[in-house]
């Protein structure tokens, strides 16, 4: 707790600095609370201005949050470099359905592809990407309707996300998100300094009323998940993004679509490329190949792109040519392709499995496409540790909890009900995912035929709640 680390500091720099050093040495902890500012002020001999404007630079450095009564508190992954990890632990012998991460055993073998290429080093690079890249890229693009004419490489979705909103956002801007949405976005966001803006999800995508109720709010930047949404499963439908298209036109604002299922999402791509003048279309190969490749595409009107091409040129350079030369292989291979797509199935059974096990013993589920599913519960912190005493590690929804968006939510004007496998809960209805207390559920290592055990368990987590603490 934070009551247990000495904060020090004259001034706002080394109150700041104070604060850094014992989230870094893990004196404070993730979701520690730090004292109000005018205890804090009182306790170091300065003035209040002097504390809030060190609480100031550490939110616009994405190392705390403000909650309103619930005070100032260190982020769940604060934007510095912790001595210890804030990943949930999970005990001996315990399930974890908390990675959000593929199946090491379902991504393609690397040996077979490895032992055909010349991997020998080379010099710098002319060109940041390889020809044969460009070329299989794309025609995998155009397949889905992404113009690639300007393209490049960077290292994973969240690297070229990154370099992206960097085009054309600054700190103390306002970037619009789905709400609920992926942690790490908004762990980048914070540590960028801009604000997030939530957006209500349904099982198709981003609900036009509550993105035009954000535009509205003067966002640089709307970020969209086209397919297989961390943590909803959401993917964007061709009506939807028709629609999404329609509220975008004539808008002077940064569009980024991420694709980091790419091939795995079990949906076709409805991209909505093109719908604003400034543009860009993150793939990652991540999900289908392996998270070590550290390579994704980034397609995009050619300004976007020049302006990400050229100021990666000024860091690492380029995406490593052995590392392009292994995703050119895996592209080209038909085999890779069937084994790709045989994931894709397991993914798709294993989600669904689990959606239709919850919604069987009377518990909201979403999950249409990807790894995960999103379970509203009435007291996430009393559901998580309840999983955990049954011997299965899940994230709490705080960890893709939009700061500020239940407005946004309200603002579409629709209904909260989940959804099922074919994209609609079992009894009709439709709605936006709820984005209040809620735990999500990683299947893509959970067997089929375990699904209805852990259905049981959630379910039963799902209505836990803490004991009141005594007056």
């Amino acid at each position: 707790m934070a009551s247990q680390y000495r904060i020090t500091g004259s001034g706002a720099v080394g109150i700041s600095a104070s604060v850094e050093n014992g989230i870094r040495e893990g004196a404070l902890p993730p979701g520690g609370v730090l004292p109000p500012v005018r205890q804090l002020a009182v306790d170091l001999g300065v003035s209040a201005t002097t504390v809030a404007a060190a609480y100031a630079d550490l939110r616009r450095r994405g190392l705390v949050e403000t909650g309103g009564r619930r005070g100032t508190r260190i982020r769940p992954r604060p934007a510095t470099a912790p001595l210890r990890s804030g990943s949930l632990a999970v005990p001996p012998g315990a399930r974890d359905l908390s990675s959000g991460e593929p199946d090491l055993s379902l991504l393609p073998p690397l040996g077979p592809v490895l032992s055909r290429l010349d991997l020998r080093t080379t010099g710098y690079a002319d060109d940041a990407v390889l020809p044969s890249v460009r070329a299989l890229a794309a025609e995998r693009l155009a397949a889905d309707g992404v113009p690639s004419d300007a393209l490049t490489l960077c290292s994973g979705a969240a690297d070229a996300i990154e370099r992206v909103l960097a085009t054309r956002v600054r700190p103390g801007d306002r970037v619009a998100v789905e709400s609920p949405a992926w942690g790490n976005l908004l762990d980048l966001l914070a540590a960028l300094g801009v604000e997030p803006v939530g957006v209500a999800v349904d099982s198709s995508g981003p609900v036009p009323s509550s993105l035009s109720a954000a535009l509205e709010r003067g966002v640089s930047a709307l970020i969209v998940t086209s397919r297989a949404h961390n943590p909803t499963g959401a993917s964007v439908s061709p009506e939807r993004a028709a629609a999404l298209r329609a509220v975008l036109a004539g808008r002077d604002v940064l569009l980024i679509e991420d694709d980091h299922a790419a091939e795995l999402a079990g949906v076709p791509l409805a991209s909505l490329a093109g719908s604003v003048g400034s543009w860009a279309v993150v793939r990652s190969v991540s999900k289908p190949y392996g998270p070590d490749l550290r390579c994704a595409l980034v397609a995009g009107d050619p300004v976007t792109v020049a302006r990400v091409d050229g100021r990666r040129r000024l860091g690492p350079g380029w995406v490593s040519r052995l590392t392009q030369q292994v995703v050119a292989a895996l592209w080209s291979s038909d085999d890779v392709d069937v084994w790709v797509q045989r994931a894709a199935g397991v993914y798709d059974a294993r989600r669904g499995a689990l959606v239709d096990a919850l919604w069987g013993v009377g518990v909201e589920a979403w999950g249409r496409t990807g790894l995960n599913v999103w379970v509203p519960v009435v007291d996430e912190t009393a559901a998580v540790a309840a999983l955990r005493d049954a011997g299965i590690v899940v994230m709490p929804g705080s960890r893709y909890r939009v700061p500020g968006a239940g407005s946004s939510v309200e603002a579409a004007g629709v209904g909260t009900a989940g959804v099922g496998t074919a994209g609609v809960a079992p009894t009709g209805a439709a709605g936006v995912a709820p984005t209040g207390a809620a735990i999500r559920v990683t299947t893509s290592t959970l067997p089929v035929e375990d699904a209805p055990e852990v259905a049981v368990a959630i379910a039963a987590a799902a209505t836990t709640r803490l004991p009141a603490p005594h007056a």
